[in-house]
Order: structure tokens, then sequence, then C-alpha cells
């Protein structure tokens, strides 16, 4: 078909030329015919003869019209029809008056394209006097050009129906035919009817040999099944773990080319400008899920999509908003995506803050849903598809989404992209139907996220409850064999996948020296320590982890002066008045345990409220006796995995509340319920007193936990989802 169109481009082209040059010699004709006549008006200056000269071309056919110059390019006389002729700018005359050189070409005026041939004319003196323009009409030639090709097409397409309809009976009577003949003879053989043998296979052409190579083979394979089937099992009971570089080979194997997008509210790597000094800093958010995910990044590349938050942000971005992150060592791109204030306020601090993390969490906190910013959140959401379509190519891309920020993200980009692999992981708690009824927006949400190949949650329990909720709110069809919902022809799969953090122990040398320096510095050196590290959330559970403190030094008076607790506070989402109100009453109750139990200098609380870097957490981690994490509701909780990774020597105890998904992993954690006060105290007092050998077993039994199943097998199994799903 290429050569069959090849051939008609190439005829068309010689017909335009064919056309062109006669319009060339036409013109060329007319003017050299016209040389004398101009050339007496001239030297006579018989300027009303001029404009009768001109005029002769006004009934001529497919002629625009004729102009003559002087010497000097002033227009002397034009054809009346073409009089804004004079308006054009023509710099060609010019140079033919001064070249003596005659010049033809297209020119455009106005809408139109017409062809000019411009003579000059010379004295006996060979002096030139001046210069005719002969305008000729082309929309003939174009014509021509367009009636050519549609006789061209016509043919062109008869003869690639003749061909494919020959084509396609070969094709048939070659291919498909055999072909058949070949699965019937596959069918036959499946079901054992081996000892009579098919004309296929009688017959010694090709396809006969085919078929009796494939009997050979199966045979073959069916002795070495039974083995194969024993080394498959074997290998599954001795799995390897993890690693970076397995997780780089799976994503090779199951990715390939295809572009691979992570989607977050959050983004990675932010930069802020020191309020007092100006001095800008790139800082990581206080962020579990941020720092596991940047991990995946930076072993696979791709593309993060992000809201740029930090108020330096765009100095280090280029012209497309993207920037190389680490910072220290590009290994993928971060792309900012802007939104104003009342979009940030309406759809990160309302909507998202106010309304479903609260929601989603059983914390006895009133959700909050207002009418504009449900509409700021379709706005942003938008605003994160437009960025993301952008840059997906148009080959399967695969897009993972982070949260609750995205849940109309899915379909935006489906309706735009419908071959793309789309995942959402839900990083907190689903809740059960009734609860999420209190949305106004249910239907909404829950649309939007089914347009998801794979919508991931930490545990099986957030997974039934959104198989609950959308089959209490939607038209669907639950498949829990395959754990599926089905709306609409399309599937969305729905499955648990705990997510962890990387299983590297990061230890350097000067570690134990700069510990050495915080506790001379904290005067807390040679006692007991205790730790905690969050965000200032009220899932969080910080206030009952301090009435547990007091309670635990009134019950237990001897480890006063003797115990300290660090609770390091990142301040959060400080804008909501939820999140105000807990910031002053966390700022109160640790005053007021401070005052109840000062003696001399010694204050069993520490609180340290602002950002920590990674590298200065590890250090309170590495110090700490015990770590508390006592949320009253969490997904999964990723400090209790940091805490336990940190911990080279063994020598800690995590405390770990029952309500957070990391308890249905870490079971050889203290186990704690943070609502009850007296037991909390007790498990305070028994993290203190536990002998040293059990710590080392229970940490023991931890790490492998963590390292068994670390980011990179969260990652993995997803990826492995993904790509299993078949797009019908």
């Amino acid at each position: 078909m290429g050569v069959f169109i090849a051939f008609g481009l190439f005829q068309l082209r010689v017909h335009e030329e064919k056309l062109m040059d006669d319009l060339k010699r036409k013109t060329k004709v007319v003017g050299e015919s016209m040389e004398l006549a101009a050339k007496y008006l001239l030297l006579n200056k018989d300027y009303q003869y001029a404009n009768k000269l001109v005029e002769r071309f006004q009934k001529r056919e497919r002629l625009q019209g004729c102009v003559l110059y002087d010497k000097t390019g002033a227009i002397l006389a034009l054809t009346e029809r073409f009089s804004d002729w004079k308006e054009k700018e023509k710099p060609y005359v010019i140079e033919v008056l001064r070249t003596k050189e005659p010049r033809a070409a297209l020119e455009k005026f106005q809408q139109y394209t017409v062809y000019s041939y411009t003579l000059p004319f010379f004295d006996n003196e060979d002096q030139v006097l001046g210069a005719i323009e002969i305008i000729y009409d082309t929309s003939y030639v174009f014509s021509s050009l367009i009636e050519f090709w549609k006789r061209m097409s016509l043919t062109l397409i008869i003869t690639i129906l003749i061909v494919l309809g020959i084509l396609l009976i070969l094709y048939h009577q070659l291919f498909i035919r055999p072909v058949e003949h070949l699965t019937e003879w596959f069918h036959r053989y499946q079901r054992g009817e081996v000892l009579e043998l098919h004309p296929i296979v009688k017959d010694g052409a090709e396809l006969g040999q085919l078929a009796n190579e494939v009997e050979q083979m199966a045979l073959k394979l069916k002795v070495a099944q039974k083995s194969l089937s024993e080394q498959a099992a074997l290998r599954v009971q001795q799995e390897e773990l993890w690693t970076v570089d397995r997780l780089k080979d799976l994503i090779h194997a199951k990715l390939g080319e295809n572009g691979f997008f992570v989607v977050s509210n959050r983004e990675p790597y932010m930069h802020m400008a020191e309020s007092v000094s100006g001095v800008v800093r790139c800082i990581r958010p206080a962020s579990g899920v941020v720092t596991a995910l940047d991990s995946i990044m930076s072993t696979c590349g791709g593309m993060w999509i992000a809201h740029g938050g930090g108020n330096a942000d765009r100095k280090f971005v280029n012209s497309k908003n993207k920037l190389g992150v680490p910072p220290e060592d590009s290994r993928y791109i971060l792309k900012r995506v802007w939104l104003n204030k009342a979009e940030e306020d309406g759809y990160y601090y309302g909507f998202s803050n106010e309304g479903l993390w609260p929601l989603c969490h059983n914390t006895h906190t009133r959700p909050v849903f207002r009418e504009r910013d449900w509409q700021m959140y379709k706005k942003a959401n938008q605003r994160f598809a437009d960025a993301v379509l952008e840059e997906v190519p148009a080959k399967n891309p695969f897009i993972f989404i982070q949260d609750y920020h995205f849940t109309l993200l899915p379909q935006m980009i489906r309706e735009k992209c419908p071959d793309a692999k789309i995942a959402l992981f839900w990083h907190i708690p689903w809740p059960n139907s009734e609860s999420f009824s209190i949305c106004p927006f249910q239907k909404e949400i829950l649309e939007g996220m089914l347009a998801c190949d794979l919508i991931g949650f930490h545990v099986q329990y957030h997974c039934n409850n959104f198989f609950d909720t959308v089959n209490r709110f939607l038209e669907c069809r639950i498949d829990m064999e395959k754990f599926s919902v089905v709306r609409s022809g399309y599937e969305t799969f729905v499955k648990p996948f705990p997510i962890s953090i990387d299983d590297k122990e990061v230890c350097f040398s000067d570690d134990d020296e700069k510990i050495r320096m915080i506790q001379e510095e904290r005067e807390i050196k040679d006692m007991i320590i205790g730790v905690g590290v969050d965000r200032i959330d009220y899932t969080k559970g910080i206030v009952e982890r301090l009435n547990a403190i007091d309670r635990f030094l009134e019950k237990y008076p001897s480890y006063r002066k003797k115990f300290v607790f660090i609770q390091i506070g990142a301040p959060s989402r400080v804008h909501i008045k939820s999140y105000h109100d807990l910031d002053a009453e966390i700022d109160e109750k640790v005053e007021k345990i401070n005052w109840k139990y000062l003696d001399g200098n010694w204050k069993p609380i520490l609180y340290l409220k602002k950002h920590f870097y990674v590298n200065e957490i590890r250090l309170y981690y590495k110090m700490a006796d015990f770590c508390i994490v006592s949320s009253l509701h969490d997904g999964m909780n990723l400090v209790a995995k940091e805490y336990i990774m940190a911990k080279t020597d063994m020598n800690g105890v995590l405390l770990l509340s029952t309500f957070t998904g990391a308890w249905r992993e870490l079971t050889e954690a203290i186990p704690i319920n943070p609502y009850s006060i007296e037991e909390f105290a007790d498990r305070i007092r028994l993290a203190c007193e536990m002998p040293m050998d059990e710590k080392k077993k229970r940490m023991e039994s931890l790490k492998k936990t963590i390292q068994e199943k670390n980011i990179y097998r969260w990652a993995g199994n997803i990826i492995t989802e993904m790509t299993a799903i078949q797009k019908t």
C-alpha cells in the first residue's frame, strides 16, 4: 500500500510541475509581448495610454492583472480590479530594476496565492526605463491538482481493496485453514487421542512436521513436569529476600519501556527558605510514605508528580516545572503542580483533611464537608490529571496514585488514556459503610476510584470494608474469589499490600559520638530513655501517651529522675482548628506534667516540636530504650518499623498500639491500648524492666519480619499484581 501511495504522490508532483511550467511559459510570453509597448509609453511619457494598456488584462481568463512601474519602482498604472496590489510591499521590484534580471515567484496577496512575473525593460542605451509585472491567478492549478488527486485516490482505493481481497483469500487458504487443522490436532492430542493419526500428522508438509515435533516435545514435557513442579515448590519455600536489585530486575522485566508514574499530594523533596536568613534548604517532609516511595523511585526511576508546597520550590524547577531528585544524586524526575491558596485551602485543608481524614479514622473527630471544598477538590484533581496526561506515553503507562487526595483522578485519567494501568494505594483506614454514608459525595468518590485497575489497602479488613461500601452504594458485582468489583463491564481488583520500609540497617561511625553529645546537652545521660516520633495529629494518640507517662510516674515513683521521654513532634496542618487546638493541648499537657514532677534540673518529658531530618531522628531511635507508637487508628505506621531497624544493638522495646496496621505484622512488640491509661502505664514499666535476653529475642524476630516484608516486596507485589491484570 505504501508503494501505491508513493506512486500516487509522485504522479501528483509531476502533474503539478507540468501545470506550473505551463503557467510560467504563458506569463513570460505575455510579459515579453508587452515589453515594446511599455518601452514606447515610458519614452514618450504617454501615461494615459498606459492605463489602457494594463486594462487590456481586465477580461483575460485566469489573468488577474498587470502593473507598470517606472525606473524608481513607483506604480504608473495597474489593472483596476487589482487596485489593492499597490498597498502590498514589493521589495522585489527594486531588486529587479537594480539587477536588470526578470523575476518569477508565487506571491501571497490577501488570502490568495498568485503567480508574479516581473520583467525590466530598457532604452536604446541599455538603461532601465521601468518594469512590467504580469500577475496570474493560480487557483485553477490547485483545483486541477485536487481533481487529479481525487481520481488518483479513487483508483488507489480500488486497487488496494482488490489487493487486500486477494491477500485475504490467500491468507485464509495458505494460513488460516492449515492452522485450524493444526489447532484441531492439538485439541485431540490434549484429549489423549494419540493413537489415531490426524490427516495433518500424516501430511508430510511443514505443518505436519511441526505437529510431529510438538508431539515429541509434549512427551518430553510430561516426563519433566513432576520434576519441575517439585523444583518450583522448593523455590517458593526458599524464597529470596527482596532487595533493591531484585526489585529493579522485576521492574525491568514487567514494565520494560512503559512509563512509571507516581502521583501524590506531598512531594518527596521540598525547598524551603528560612524566614530570617533567607537561606534555602532542601528538606524531606515528615512522612513515612514519602520515605518509602522515595526508596522505590530511586531504584526504578520514572516520574513523581506532586504538589509544590515549599515556599522556594519555584526557583528550582525548569520551564516544565521539573527537577532531578534526590538533589545530590538525581535518580528520578519530580514534577511539581502548583495550587493557589484558595485551591489548597479547599482541596487539601478542607475536603481532604477536614472531611475524608476524620471520616476514615475512628478518633471521634467530626468530619466537615463543604460544597466549596468539594469544588476545589475536583478542580485540584483535574489539575493533577492534566499534569499526568502531559507526560504519559501512548503505550500502556503504569500510574501509581497515592491516597485519599485523589479519589477522582483515576477516572479523569482513564477518560483520556484508556490503555493506562492505574493503581491507587489508600494509605489510611477505610471506614465501614455506615461511617462512609456520612460523606455527601460518596457516589462520585467510589466511581472515581473504581476507574482503577487495582486498589490497595494495608490490611484485608480495610478491603472488606471497601467491598461492603461499594456493594451498598453502587450497582455492581463483588467477586470475592478474585477480590474484585465489576461495574459497567470494568473490573477493579482490591487487595491488601502492607507497606514497609527499606530494611537496610544504617549505622555511621560517628553515631555514638553524636548520641553522647545529645545526651550531655540534654542532661539525660545514664537515664532510661523513651521516644515517640509523630506528626502532631489527633490520630497519633500523643495526649493519651502523655497521660500514660503521667500515670506511670504516679504509680512507680522510683523511676523519677531515672527516666525521660523524648517526644518529637512535627507541626502539621496548623491552619485547621482541630490541629491548632491539639497543638495547644499538647503544649499545656507537657508543661503541666513537667511542672508536676520537676526536681532540680530533671523533668520527665522533653518535647522537641520541629521538623527533624531522617539522619537526626535515627540518633534518637538508637539512643532510646523503648519507643511508643500509640496511634488511636492508623493504616500502618512506619515509625514502628523505622525504630526496629535503627536498633542495631538489639537493646530496645517497641510498645505498639493494637489499632495500627503494623500490629498485624509486628506481634513481638508489646501491645498497648492507648485508651486504657492504667494498662498503658504498666506496659511502660514492663518495657523499662524487660531483661536483655527477652529484648534481643523480640527484636530479632521483629527485624526478621521487616527484612522479609520490606518496601521492595511491597512494591514488587503491587507491580506483579498490576502487570498480571489482563485488560479487555
